[in-house]
């Protein structure tokens, strides 16, 4: 019931950023890079998965690069995962925005005023998950800064005269000029009866979002267009400005974690370097298994107002 109070308020917002916006359960394939660093895998039960990708690529000389997608919400399994394989690259470079001195993220810490992250903490406590910046250990010796800083990134906007609201009107008038993709992205009245009214209703709102997730293209996101946004491809190429002056150091084992949203843009520009993708893993982010004993989320309300009216003993 908490989730759906909530998180319904939010949840349109959270569906028109990129992946926030993405351990176990993980398969790989050696096959070209995926079109998508982020999916949907239904179990055929009424729940299924949230996973992100974990792409390797190898160029001539026998470097490997790892674009390892995320989400920045996630179940702490995902990043307890994530942490213990960061520990077997040479470099991993992760993404930030942050002033100049504070490249290294304080866990729990309060967000700031600004609209995203209060965003993803109220999605974190909302949808009962963990928030990124507080499971993933920045402290590692082989942690490297790969982003802009906070006052790189709004210049780069000015300049450009980018701002959320405009990508996210951009979004919107995209999507409004395709009701069929409308259409089937919306949470109709029968899903939220579903939801509402099915075991395990938390499991079953999460569902509901991870599908809208999984059918969000990002140049549906106004993040493309001819010169692409400083919220994705700049940022990009910073970081394979970085990557490329750690490769010149030796490193030859590389790992960049990065927002799932970045990795279709940097995956194109990794290929132009000569890297070639060699084996995809996907990684649970979102365990959605639904759980027959779990209350529905009906039930749970019916019970405290019976707890509230002291009907129960």
């Amino acid at each position: 019931m908490r989730i759906f109070r909530r998180s319904l308020p939010w949840l349109c917002w959270f569906l028109l950023l990129p992946a926030l916006a993405w351990g176990q359960g993980a398969q790989t394939r050696p096959t070209s890079a995926p079109d998508k660093f982020m999916r949907f895998v239904d179990d055929g039960h009424g729940g299924g998965a949230l996973q992100t990708a974990d792409v390797a690529y190898r160029n001539k000389a026998g470097a490997v690069v790892h674009l390892v997608g995320a989400v920045h919400i996630g179940e702490k399994a995902y990043y307890d995962a994530l942490n213990k394989s960061f520990a077997n690259y040479d470099v991993v470079l992760y993404e930030l925005i942050s002033s100049k001195g504070h490249e290294i993220p304080v866990p729990n810490t309060r967000p700031s005023d600004s609209f995203i992250p209060q965003l993803q903490h109220t999605l974190k406590d909302s949808l009962d998950l963990d928030f990124q910046l507080d499971d993933i250990d920045y402290t590692r010796d082989n942690f490297r800064h790969a982003d802009m800083d906070m006052e790189q990134f709004e210049k780069r906007q000015e300049e450009r005269g980018e701002t959320f609201a405009q990508l996210m009107m951009k979004q919107i008038i995209r999507a409004y000029s395709d009701p069929d993709a409308v259409a089937a992205q919306a949470i109709g009245p029968i899903d939220a009866i579903k939801a509402l009214c099915h075991p395990d209703g938390d499991r079953q709102m999460k569902v509901l979002l991870a599908r809208q997730m999984d059918t969000l293209d990002e140049k549906a996101m106004g993040l493309d267009g001819p010169d692409g946004s400083v919220l994705v491809t700049e940022r990009n190429k910073v970081a394979l400005k970085v990557l490329a002056n750690t490769l010149k150091r030796g490193k030859k084992n590389i790992a960049i974690f990065y927002g799932a949203a970045h990795m279709p843009d940097m995956s194109t520009r990794l290929e132009n370097m000569g890297f070639k993708p060699v084996s995809t893993e996907w990684r649970t982010a979102w365990d959605l298994t639904i759980r027959a004993d779990q209350p529905s989320v009906m039930e749970s309300l019916l019970n405290n107002w019976a707890d509230a009216m002291g009907a129960k003993k």
